[in-house]
C-alpha cells in the first residue's frame, strides 16, 4: 500500500496529468454567448443528463464493488469510464453555474 511519502509511479503522473489538463486545459469559449432564454433550455437539457449520468455513475459504482469483491482489484476500464464521466459532469457543472460557456458532450468534443 502506498503512502502519502512514497513517491508517485511514473505513469501516475502521466495519468493525472492528462487528467487535470482535461479538466483545466485550455477550452475554446463561443465566440458568441447564447440568449438567456437559449441558455435556460441547455440548462435543463444538462440537469436532465446530469441526472442520467447519476444513475449511471451508480451502477458502474457498484458493478465495480461486485468486480473487486469476486477479482480482488478493480476492473481498469470500468475505473476509466469512471473517470471520464466524472469529468463530463464537472464540465457539465461548470456550464450550469455559468463558470464556463463552454458546453459539455454532445455540444463539444468529448475529450
Amino acid at each position: 500500500m502506498r503512502t502519502e511519502t512514497d513517491p508517485v509511479p511514473e505513469h501516475d503522473h502521466s495519468k493525472q496529468d492528462s487528467i487535470e489538463g482535461r479538466l483545466h486545459g485550455e477550452q475554446f469559449e463561443p465566440a458568441e454567448k447564447d440568449s438567456l432564454v437559449t441558455r435556460l433550455i441547455y440548462m435543463i437539457l444538462i440537469a436532465v443528463m446530469i441526472s442520467l449520468a447519476q444513475t449511471v455513475l451508480v451502477t458502474a459504482t457498484v458493478l465495480q464493488f461486485i468486480v473487486m469483491a469476486i477479482h480482488k482489484e478493480p476492473n481498469e476500464r470500468l475505473a476509466d469510464f469512471g473517470t471520464d464521466l466524472g469529468i463530463w459532469m464537472a464540465k457539465a457543472a461548470r456550464y450550469q453555474m455559468a463558470a464556463s460557456n463552454v458546453k459539455p458532450w454532445p455540444w463539444t468534443d468529448l475529450d
